[in-house]
């Protein structure tokens, strides 16, 4: 079932799909490049020009000037003038550390003042600057959006996320997600996604970019992701290289189709994936070093003139395949202008020097890949603004506005996907036990889950696990449900790199489906992966937040309590369960008492 298609928007369609047959990109005239980009050029050397196309990463934290993760970032920036860095969570003891707003953008002007040429700088802030940032709008995950069917609110959601990344200094952002979940089982996806509907995901993503490019004083780059469509893949390409084993023509009318909205709507980069696709590489490596897909398909048929940068360079799906030399060339002959991470940035350099020593790159080449870079930076305006006010911060991330905006979005998603036995909203809350699953115990899920449901009923049981428990743990949580009329399950299964599924963890199936056996009723609800139901079928009621974030917590605790309506439509299929667009409509019963 798809949405029905505007006359405009088919003809769009109808004009990219008619596109030319691939064509080599012609370089752009010298009298076309900005007279700033020549300036900066005639200061570099061949070594400065290969710099610039490399981004490496860097942990948005308060540092010594002499530790060594410090003396790192300035040897990226100082001596190898690197062209940017990306703003990545510090993964400690296995729990990703976010940033701080101000530590982060205090650093961030550090580098700047280093650079000679000022830095590209990016995040992956796919769920707003929250994915990466501490302190900022807790947007959820992109598939609630659908959920919603909330445009707007993804117009909003990008236009927002411009503005708090310029606050702090980022201004390249690694989003909107344009890959098409049409596989539920894979494992690096999943709602990080719009949905397997691709105009449906066509329509968000455009809205995502508009709003993104929508005020002129927070100008950011904003990139479509992961090319030609990670979707339906069943491997995490940060362990292996993933295969899209569809036809052209099924490509063609699915994964691309985002793709082209994308271009249609401004978009400034588009990512590659580390993944086969036979359909148009018969060669069995990464689009990531296929000249046929970036230069042949996205820049000739699609006719894509922006950036195109590497996913992560240091990913199982290209790393485990080359050096990060033979890598970072085999990318720009493929047509990548930007190489992401590459394990070494030393080596990444030497072996493109290399390569255009032998003749097997040219110089040309080079240039018009520093051009690109170069003008992004013009446009964004670094060469009169590099450096962000420290004071301004405070007025602009986590406004109340969007705080606002971010739960009404969450609220909106919540889908009921059956209710056998009537079960919600809840009828007697005294007597309901909730049982929050979380897929950690350092984590911060569950906390505002535990809030909400405390302000609402003080004397609800209420346990909150982690997979790390005993069996002696389960047991003893399982005998405290035998007296309770109902147990909501709030189960946490989020995607994660190099995780490999997104399945329940530990003895967790075995726990629920224990609970789901015994005499009271199991309201399964999942804060992630919609289609985690299908291991669990005999659940009484089943709902889903298609999200972990704090704010998703809170909406199923209002949707729970009859709060809000209840009016999600399933933006995915679940096999054996559900279809697409589904979702059991129920007004709210009252309203939220008063201070909540």
């Amino acid at each position: 079932m798809f949405l029905r298609q505007s006359a405009v928007a088919a003809g769009l369609c109808a004009i990219l799909i008619a596109a030319p047959p691939a064509k080599k990109p012609e370089a752009k005239p010298a009298a076309q490049v900005n007279p700033v980009v020549h300036k900066w050029m005639h200061s570099m050397t061949l070594r400065d020009e290969v710099a610039q196309l490399i981004i490496m990463p860097i942990y948005g934290e308060a540092m010594h000037t002499r530790s060594a993760n410090y003396r790192k970032y300035q040897h990226f920036v100082r001596d190898l003038h690197v062209g940017g860095v990306i703003v990545t969570g510090h993964v400690t003891n296995g729990t990703t550390r976010n940033a701080e707003p101000y530590a982060m953008a205090a650093l961030l002007n550090r580098m700047q003042k280093l650079a000679r040429v000022p830095l590209l700088v990016a995040a992956d802030f796919e769920r707003g600057a929250s994915m990466r940032v501490n302190s900022t709008t807790n947007w959820p995950y992109n598939m609630a959006f659908a959920a919603g069917k909330d445009l707007a609110g993804a117009t909003f959601e990008g236009a927002e996320t411009a503005r708090e990344a310029r606050a702090m200094g980022v201004n390249w952002i690694f989003a909107p997600v344009a890959d098409v979940n049409n596989n539920p089982d894979n494992p690096i996806i999943n709602i990080r996604s719009y949905g397997e509907n691709p105009l449906e995901v066509s329509n968000f993503v455009q809205a995502y970019i508009a709003g993104a490019h929508s005020d002129t004083r927070n100008q950011v780059m904003v990139t479509a992701k992961h090319f030609p469509g990670h979707g339906d893949t069943a491997t995490d390409s940060h362990i292996g290289l993933a295969r899209l084993e569809a036809d052209r023509k099924r490509i063609e009318s699915v994964e691309l189709e985002p793709f082209r909205a994308s271009i249609a709507a401004g978009v400034d980069a588009i990512m590659t994936a580390h993944m086969a696709v036979p359909a148009f590489e018969p060669e069995n490596v990464p689009a990531t070093v296929s000249a046929k897909i970036l230069t042949g398909l996205l820049r000739g048929q699609l006719d894509f003139h922006g950036i195109i940068v590497t996913d992560a360079m240091d990913m199982q799906g290209l790393a485990s395949l080359y050096n990060t030399g033979e890598s970072a060339v085999r990318s720009i002959e493929a047509g990548s202008d930007v190489l992401l991470m590459p394990r070494k940035a030393e080596d990444a350099i030497n072996g493109v020097l290399a390569a255009i020593e032998s003749g097997r790159l040219t110089r040309q080449r080079i240039d018009d890949s520093v051009i690109k870079v170069l003008s992004a930076k013009v446009k964004l305006g670094l060469g009169q603004r590099k450096l962000v006010n420290l004071e301004g911060i405070g007025d602009t991330v986590g406004s109340p506005e969007a705080d606002d905006r971010a739960q009404a979005v969450a609220d909106r998603a919540v889908t009921l996907v059956k209710d056998q036995k009537d079960q919600l909203p809840l009828r007697h809350p005294e007597s309901t036990c909730v049982i929050a699953m979380t897929e950690g115990r350092r984590g911060q899920q569950g906390i505002r889950l535990v809030e909400e449901v405390r302000k609402r009923a003080p004397k609800m049981p209420v346990s909150v696990l982690d997979p790390g428990m005993s069996k002696a743990d389960f047991d003893d949580v399982a005998r405290t449900t035998a007296d309770c009329g109902q147990i909501v399950v709030a189960a946490y299964v989020t995607v994660s790199a190099y995780r490999g599924n997104v399945a329940m963890a530990g003895d967790y199936p075995d726990f629920l489906n224990g609970l789901i056996a015994g005499k009271v009723p199991v309201t399964l609800a999942a804060l992630g992966n919609p289609y985690l139901v299908r291991n669990f079928p005999n659940a009484v009621a089943y709902m889903t937040t298609y999200s972990p974030t704090p704010t998703s917590e809170a909406a199923l605790v209002k949707a729970l309590f009859g709060e809000i309506a209840i009016t999600g439509h399933l933006p995915v299929t679940i096999p054996g369960i559900a279809k697409y667009g589904d979702g059991i409509q129920i007004p709210a019963a009252h309203a939220a008492p008063k201070g909540l």
